[in-house]
C-alpha cells in the first residue's frame, strides 16, 4: 500500500529512486532547478485567435518523416525554457516526433491582449490547438501531454469531448485533479515555498498585463491575493465567467470529467506529490476504460530523478537522471500502437 492508504498501481514503467532522491521537495526542486536539461532548438508560431487573442507556439522536429505529432500543455507559469518542457522536447524529438508547445495566454513572454488568460479548465485554448494540427497533419496520428495544470486542462478536454478530441492519445502528469485540494494542501507548513513562488509569478504576469492594457480596467493583483483561494476567488474566478472560487474549481477539477474520456490516456501521480494529497486520486471505478493510473510511491511534483544507474527505462541514456522525459516517450509510443 501506499501513502495514505491507496493502493499504489505500476501500470507500465516502475520508479524506484535512489534513497538520497526519496524526498519529494528534493525530487521537486532539483529536476525543475538544478538538473535542467538542455534547451531544445525551437520555431516559434503567432497563432491569431477569432476572439482577437493569440497564443505563442513552439515547434522542433528532427526527422524529416515525423512518425506522430505531439502537443505539450505547460504547467502553471510554465514555458519553453521550463525543465520539464525541455527535457521532453529533446527526448521526443530524438525518438522521431514533432512536437508543438503551446504557451498559455500570457506565458510566453508578452502579455495577451484579453482580460481573460488562462486556468485549470481552458479547454477552448486545448481543442484550438489539436484542432488546428490535425489540420495541418491529417495523416499523422496525434498526441498530447500535459504537465499539473496543463495536465488537468487536458484531461478536462477529454472528458468533455469524448471520441470528438482531436487526440488519438494523451499523457497527463501531475494533474491536480480536485483543485481545491491543491489549493489547501499549497497553504500548508513547508509548501508555502511554492505557493509564494507560483503566486508571486502569476500576480507578475496580471500587473504585467495591467500596465500593458490599461484599457482593459483589469484588478489588481495586490500583496494580500497570497494563497491560490483568494487569488482565484478574486482573479481567476471572475475573469473566466465562474461566480466564485467554488464554481471554478468544482467545474474545472479533472477528477469528475475523468469517466467521459474515451481516448487512451495515461495518468502519472506521486503518491508524495507535495502539491497535493491522495485525496486527490480516483477511484478505478472513476476511470475510463481506456485509462491507466500510475501511482509510483516517489517523485515529488513533475521530478521523478532517478540516478545514473537505477530508476531508467529501458533504451534511455545510460547518464540520464530525468527518468520523467524518458516515460513521456515511452508511453506515447505504447498508447498510440495500442490506438
Amino acid at each position: 500500500m501506499g501513502s495514505g492508504g491507496f493502493q499504489v498501481r505500476h501500470v507500465t514503467h516502475e520508479f524506484r529512486p535512489p534513497w538520497w532522491l526519496r524526498n519529494p521537495h528534493v525530487q521537486t526542486i532539483l529536476a525543475a532547478r538544478l538538473l535542467k536539461p538542455p534547451l531544445p532548438t525551437v520555431t516559434s508560431e503567432r497563432l491569431e485567435l477569432e476572439d482577437g487573442d493569440f497564443l505563442d507556439l513552439a515547434h522542433a522536429h528532427a526527422v524529416a518523416t515525423p512518425r506522430a505529432t505531439v502537443c505539450l500543455f505547460h504547467g502553471l507559469a510554465g514555458c519553453v525554457s521550463s525543465a520539464y518542457v525541455s527535457g521532453a522536447i529533446n527526448t521526443l524529438t530524438a525518438s522521431g516526433y514533432r512536437v508543438t508547445l503551446m504557451h498559455w495566454r500570457g506565458c510566453s513572454g508578452e502579455p495577451n491582449r484579453l482580460a481573460r488568460s488562462y486556468h485549470s479548465g481552458a479547454t477552448d485554448d486545448v481543442n484550438r490547438l489539436g484542432q488546428l494540427l490535425r489540420q495541418r497533419f491529417p495523416d499523422e496520428p496525434l498526441a498530447a501531454v500535459g504537465w499539473s495544470l496543463g495536465g488537468n486542462a487536458l484531461l478536462v478536454h477529454l472528458g468533455q469531448t469524448g471520441d470528438a478530441s482531436p487526440f488519438d492519445a494523451a499523457v497527463s502528469i501531475c494533474p491536480p485533479l480536485v483543485l481545491s485540494v491543491g489549493a489547501d494542501k499549497l497553504d500548508t507548513g513547508f509548501t508555502r515555498i511554492y505557493q509564494r513562488h507560483l503566486l508571486g509569478l502569476m500576480r507578475s504576469q496580471h500587473e504585467a498585463k495591467r500596465c500593458a492594457y490599461p484599457e482593459l480596467d483589469l484588478p489588481p493583483a495586490s500583496p494580500d491575493l497570497n494563497t491560490f483561494w483568494r487569488f482565484d476567488n478574486a482573479l481567476t474566478a471572475p475573469l473566466h465567467g465562474y461566480r466564485d472560487v467554488h464554481h471554478y474549481y468544482s467545474e474545472c477539477s479533472a477528477r469528475k470529467w475523468l469517466g467521459g474520456i474515451a481516448k487512451p490516456t495515461r495518468l502519472l501521480c506521486a503518491a508524495d506529490d507535495p502539491f497535493f494529497t491522495p485525496a486527490i486520486l480516483p477511484k478505478a471505478s472513476e476511470l475510463a476504460p481506456g485509462t491507466t493510473l500510475d501511482v509510483p510511491e516517489h517523485g515529488g511534483h513533475v521530478g521523478f530523478l532517478g540516478s545514473t544507474g537505477s530508476g531508467r527505462l529501458a533504451g534511455a541514456p545510460k547518464r540520464s537522471r530525468r527518468w520523467l522525459d524518458q516515460y513521456v516517450a515511452k508511453v506515447i509510443a505504447e498508447l498510440l500502437e495500442a490506438g
